[in-house]
């Protein structure tokens, strides 16, 4: 990876409490799955950033190589990789996603 890919991803895992590399925008995701985490998210109303990987080739190849994950989107909190889209469905049915944004105090309409 590129050392300017790497920092262009560490700076937005940095400078957002919720990132979420995405196809598409929040607002018009370009998969479903990224437009269910977006949806979860925005049910939670965690206000969150969303990087649109199809704009950049390299971020698109490099986000999976910085955190060894093969598939978007990809959501971090706090710095903290957390899964694809299948495992934030899951934490979000049994109630433990809310528990982490809690835990890592981040804001959000209850």
């Amino acid at each position: 990876m590129e050392q300017q890919t790497n920092d262009l991803i560490r700076k937005e895992i940095e400078n957002n409490e919720v990132c979420l590399f995405m196809k598409g925008t929040p607002d018009a995701p370009q998969c479903g799955f990224s437009m269910a985490v977006s949806n979860i998210l925005k049910i939670l109303e965690v206000n969150f950033k969303g990087v649109n990987v199809l704009e950049d080739q390299q971020l698109r190849q490099g986000i999976k190589e910085y955190s060894d994950w093969p598939t978007i989107p990809q959501l971090y909190i706090k710095k903290e990789f957390v899964g694809g889209c299948d495992i934030v469905k899951e934490m979000y049915e049994n109630g433990e996603l809310k528990k982490v944004l809690e835990n890592k105090g981040i804001n959000f309409k209850k």
